[in-house]
């Protein structure tokens, strides 16, 4: 049975209205990353990240999955094989269009951590520093994001999936930050074939033996359209 594992970025949510890095006038273009998404920026001004993320909820609250994120749950449900998505992102959108065992490498907007104790428990809309968490009652909660500088989630698993995988597909992704943009080179080697699905070729757009360039809610139904056709 083929195994397909995907990896999503920011450019696959755009189209519901959630911003990404490099758009201008949104939620990032207001701050410095190394302010708001950095262990260091968190310590100077515990207040001003948690606002930030309290402004990134409540804006992926009210985001709607496009049909890019359907398609790739379509492509869950009538696979023959295993459909793997690991995702950057840190909205629900794959899981709200049905999409099951998402893996969150960057963490979820949706859940709240520790830094205490390492619990983990779904997030308030609104975090704040002296909130307490529920099991040890320290206050040292903060928003269960990966930061730059900060290792990845399931990183092991996910090398695991990439070295099994027969097909890879990087969709919305700048192909800027590590250790995702090694992925397609990684896959490839293993024996994937490697695809990308982006608005325009990413950076390392040469580790993917074909290319497919438009909106995603465009070029992810078709290629799904494909994959499943190709398997009947």
């Amino acid at each position: 049975m083929e195994k397909i594992v995907i990896l999503t970025g920011a450019g696959i949510s755009a189209e519901s209205g959630l911003g990404t890095f490099r758009d201008e006038g949104g939620l990032w273009a207001q701050h410095r990353i190394e302010d708001v998404a950095t262990p260091e920026g968190f310590a100077r001004n515990p207040q001003l990240v948690h606002d930030f993320y309290n402004a990134r909820r409540a804006q992926a609250l009210e985001a709607k999955p496009n049909p890019a994120h359907d398609a790739l749950a379509r492509l869950q449900r009538e696979a023959k094989g295993e459909v793997v998505i690991v995702t950057q992102n840190v909205d629900g959108l794959h899981e709200a269009a049905g999409a099951t065992g998402v893996m969150h490498m960057h963490g979820a907007l949706n859940a709240a951590f520790c830094a205490a104790c390492e619990h983990r428990w779904d997030a308030p809309l609104a975090m704040a520093p002296d909130d307490r968490c529920p099991a040890c009652q320290a206050t040292a909660t903060r928003p269960d994001i990966v930061w730059f500088g900060e290792m990845p989630y399931d990183m092991e698993e996910i090398w695991q999936h990439l070295e099994e995988a027969d097909v890879f597909a990087a969709i919305g992704t700048s192909g800027q930050v590590y250790p995702a943009a090694a992925f397609g080179q990684h896959a490839g080697r293993a024996g994937a074939h490697t695809v990308e699905l982006n608005l325009e070729p990413s950076v390392n757009s040469r580790d993917f033996a074909e290319a497919r360039h438009g909106s995603a809610s465009e070029v992810v139904p078709l290629w799904v359209e494909e994959e499943l056709s190709r398997q009947k």
